[in-house]
């Protein structure tokens, strides 16, 4: 991380806790979330892994390691895909850009390193790539908020506006150049900035000076539950496939063959999935790995959970036959109900008749 960067988030009151590098809040996480729905929040997940794909087979390569349609891309496109086993079991969701010579991969701060050496078990003599990890490299920052839009415009970067989620551009912010990507990482109205690091107090400093409102990874957290967006070690971990963690939108079922693709169209195909993941409104709060259960029978497993305006609510994934949402449940000592979350689908894919 750049000292210069931190320092200056020092000055708005940016809070570091343990081995975290971002900031976890700046004092008044209300006055963040509120930013999120009515201006602008501002948030450093430097912390997030870059990976570079490079090669003429970049393409491919990734194509054929995760679960969405890569190949189809052209430069300046992106998606969200999963990195999953053999089994189709999940190791990660990760957003895929694709440049004109390389694609860019952020992934989860702690599945860095694990994909770095997970993608050059694959690699083959004859392949023509290479794998790089840019992520001391950069610094990624997210805008959150309905006006995010205006915030850009201030700035004269107006290409990227009203563009489709993961689109991406490279774009001169004063005399820097960044890549802008629309899409906040949550579900939620933004977009996604990966900034040079020795560029990188000068850009936040310049999205202050706008009113972006800072927030620290704690409210990130809290969105994210919110959102429902699954997060590695918690709801993506090898106990569960992508389709039980609701990302079908991040899966390509009209793509060829793929690590772990035959388990996946196999659970589509015959409509096989067990466990769904869903939102959970609760009376109290509680700890991950609590049982979810329905009349003294468990039924699921809670993930996660926080506290928002007082309020707890935590993501769990529960038995498919048990029902959805609206269903009542129990949680510990805490009633509760399933609802559902922006973030997640759970529609079947059902292949186009010709």
């Amino acid at each position: 991380m750049s000292e210069k960067l931190k320092d200056i988030q020092a000055k708005s009151g940016a809070i570091f806790e343990g081995d975290v590098t971002v900031p976890i809040s700046y004092g008044d996480d209300r006055a963040s979330l509120t930013a999120t729905k009515e201006g602008v929040a501002l948030c450093d997940r430097s912390h997030w892994g870059l990976l570079e794909i490079s090669g003429d087979d970049r393409k491919r390569f990734l194509h054929n390691q995760t679960t969405n349609d890569i190949n189809s891309l052209q430069p300046g496109r992106g998606c969200d895909t999963v990195f999953v086993t053999s089994t189709g079991r999940n190791i990660d969701l990760a957003t895929a850009y694709v440049t004109e010579d390389t694609v860019l991969v952020l992934v989860s701060p702690n599945r860095r390193q694990q994909l770095m050496e997970w993608m050059d078990r694959y690699i083959f003599p004859m392949d023509r790539v290479e794998l790089a990890d840019k992520s001391d490299r950069y610094a990624v920052f997210c805008l959150i908020g309905p006006k995010c839009g205006d915030l850009l415009q201030q700035l004269g970067v107006t290409e990227i506006l009203g563009q489709p989620e993961a689109t991406h551009l490279l774009l001169k912010i004063g005399n820097i150049e960044v890549r802008v990507g629309v899409g906040s990482g949550l579900g939620i109205d933004g977009y996604t900035l990966i900034v040079p690091v020795e560029s990188a107090a000068e850009i936040w400093s310049k999205l202050i000076e706008l009113e972006a409102i800072p927030m620290g990874d704690r409210l990130w957290e809290e969105l994210r539950i919110l959102q429902g967006r699954p997060a590695s070690d918690r709801e993506l971990t090898e106990e569960y496939n992508p389709l039980e963690a609701g990302l079908w939108k991040a899966i390509s079922f009209e793509k060829g063959c793929y690590i772990g693709q035959e388990t996946i169209a196999r659970l589509n195909t015959y409509k096989g999935v067990k466990q769904r993941l869903w939102g959970v409104l609760l009376t109290s709060p509680v700890e991950p790995g609590t049982p979810v259960t329905v009349e003294d029978k468990k039924v699921g497993t809670i993930t996660s959970c926080i506290e928002s305006d007082g309020k707890p609510f935590g993501l769990a994934y529960i038995r498919t036959k048990t029902g959805g949402a609206g269903l009542k449940v129990r949680v510990g000592e805490s009633s509760a109900e399933l609802v559902n979350v922006p973030f997640l689908s759970h529609e079947y894919y059902e292949p186009k008749k010709e």
